[in-house]
């Protein structure tokens, strides 16, 4: 099947198979690696991107879903001039260890400031928790989310 869509600003057209998930067209037929491949099942987060301005697990978005859909992945969230908030809180905190499951961190959590610019520990916690470290730098990735709110403003 056809489809259009837009990745980080820029209009995309792939012929791919209608249920291929919204990972391998990313990474595989647009060349964007930061999105990575977890468990295939929606039960990490290292795929998240955003969906039209949502946190999704492109492990479970099919090719049939994303006609004229705007998806942004880690690399279109900020650059290396002008990072996100969260991006930039993340390296001044070091959250990384491994580093494996960043990107999906990144993402749910820059989807959450934007959806609520001042969160509580427990909803901090609570939108946080479908995104898995296997290092368990839970405390460094919510020191880094409150950096961010501090540098949103709110």
């Amino acid at each position: 099947m056809q489809a259009s869509f837009t990745v980080n600003g820029t209009v995309r057209s792939v012929d791919v198979p209608e249920d291929m998930p919204l990972l391998w067209i990313l990474r595989d037929e647009i060349g964007l690696m930061g999105t990575k491949y977890g468990c295939g099942i929606a039960q990490c987060g290292a795929c998240t991107v955003h969906l039209d301005g949502m946190a999704v697990r492109s492990c479970q978005v099919r090719a049939y879903e994303l006609d004229g859909a705007e998806i942004t992945t880690i690399e279109g969230l900020g650059t290396p001039e002008a990072q996100h908030p969260v991006q930039e809180a993340w390296i001044e905190t070091q959250v990384a260890q491994c580093g494996y499951c960043q990107s999906g961190q990144i993402m749910q959590a820059a989807s959450m400031l934007a959806n609520n610019p001042n969160p509580s520990d427990d909803e901090i916690d609570a939108v946080m928790s479908g995104n898995l470290c296997r290092c368990g730098t839970y405390p460094r990735i919510r020191e880094a989310i409150r950096l961010a709110i501090q540098k949103q403003g709110a």
